[in-house]
């Protein structure tokens, strides 16, 4: 993914601190494939380079848009595509754009029937109210 030579090398724990991922985490980004080419010093302790800790920061945005893991995966599969990767992620933000706003139209739409009811009940407490006090 990145030329990792002459970088600088963070344990586990430091990279879970500075990116706010659990070292389970990073593990499991590891295992499914969202970040690949971890080294491991002689003791077999994983070393992450620097550029792994941009990477994973990138995976950490994508989790706070919503993206689900198998479209992060679907992303980092650019990486090894035949179609260039900056228009390949072009195309493949502005799909997720797209789906973002479906997502948004489908929440307005249930906020306003959410809202409806609220009104619903208002108007049955007010008319209980008029009962007991008339």
């Amino acid at each position: 993914m990145y030329n990792k030579k002459m970088e600088n090398y963070f344990s586990s724990k430091q990279v879970s601190e500075k990116t706010e991922l659990s070292i389970h985490t990073l593990r499991y980004y590891e295992q499914i494939g969202l970040i690949d080419g971890i080294v491991r010093d002689e003791n077999g302790y994983r070393q992450y380079s620097e550029s792994d800790i941009v990477w994973f920061q990138v995976l950490n945005y994508f989790r706070a848009i919503g993206m689900p893991i198998r479209e992060m995966q679907e992303y980092t599969a650019f990486n090894n595509s035949e179609v260039p990767t900056i228009t390949a992620r072009r195309e493949f933000m502005e799909k997720y754009r797209r789906k973002v706003v479906d997502q948004m139209t489908e929440l307005e739409k249930t906020l306003e029937r959410i809202d409806d009811k609220i009104i619903f009940f208002k108007n049955l407490e007010d008319s209980d109210k008029v009962l007991k006090d008339g």
